[in-house]
């Protein structure tokens, strides 16, 4: 029986650093802005408004892993 590769590992090599992103310095998506702002509601955090993708890419990834999600 083949052993099946671990797909989290796999999809992090995917992931490219959003400080490496070509856009990253643009203004953060509406998607991005709204799940930010959903999480740090949840987490009891406050976030600025005015953050870049990359910026939001990256604390919507802290508050999830604060949130265990």
């Amino acid at each position: 029986m083949a052993q099946q590769p671990d797909t989290d590992v796999q999809q992090r090599s995917l992931e490219k650093d959003p400080a490496d992103w070509v856009t990253g310095d643009e203004p953060a998506t509406g998607a991005q802005d709204s799940y930010l702002h959903t999480l740090a509601r949840q987490a009891g955090e406050e976030v600025p408004d005015e953050l870049t993708k990359a910026e939001a890419s990256q604390k919507i990834d802290e508050l999830r892993e604060e949130l265990g999600r």
